[in-house]
């Protein structure tokens, strides 16, 4: 069975459970076979202030629960890593959540961090990017920054969990969302809520 290779990025924006949860189903599955993960300086913040986890070191073992098997940590300063080149072999790349900051930075080629850049090398070779964005409301440098980033390729993922499965917490609530994530880009994964599935 071949593998997929991932890249998944952590940005600014309010949502460090959705990227963890991320983590850990893409950690789990058997058809991933690298994860390569990039974490931004603001989503350190934010990873503090949300999920009580602080600083770089064991920064992946403290998200997982565990300690990483398939995924590595890259600095978002790393602009010569693996995966800045469309050389590299990989699948797509997952940005949750993704910051205004970020999407701007990707819809505009700026390719100024190993984000951006390893975002900007997935859609130069059309290889599929989600953009999870988290902000509301939207303002018109933000809506015309997703229609830049959607022309060019990437799909406009938003961080909108659903309540019509009736969510018993804020974990149940995220890891429903990164099922949707990663269905889209061809990983279905077990313990998914199909609204009125086939008996």
């Amino acid at each position: 069975m071949q593998t997929m290779n991932l890249t998944v990025a952590l940005t600014g924006a309010s949502g460090a459970i959705f990227g963890r949860e991320l983590l850990r189903a893409l950690e789990a599955d058997e058809r991933v076979g690298r994860v390569h993960f990039v974490a931004s300086e603001n989503s350190l913040r934010v990873l503090a202030e949300e999920l009580g986890v602080s600083g770089r070191n064991d920064l992946l073992e403290k998200l997982l629960g565990a300690a990483p098997v398939k995924t590595v940590l890259l600095s978002d300063v790393d602009i010569g890593a693996a995966i800045a080149s469309g050389s590299h072999p990989s699948n797509g790349m997952i940005v949750l959540p993704c910051s205004m900051g970020t999407l701007a930075a990707i819809a505009h080629g700026l390719a100024n961090s190993l984000i951006a850049r390893a975002a900007d090398v997935t859609l130069k070779e059309r290889r599929p990017l989600l953009l999870c964005v988290r902000e509301t409301p939207f303002n018109r440098i933000h809506l015309r920054n997703m229609t830049l980033a959607a022309e060019a390729g990437a799909v406009i993922f938003p961080v909108i969990p659903a309540f019509y499965f009736r969510p018993t917490d804020s974990t149940e609530m995220a890891r429903q969302f990164v099922c949707r994530v990663l269905a889209h880009i061809g990983l279905p994964q077990p313990g998914a809520y199909v609204w009125k599935a086939e008996e």
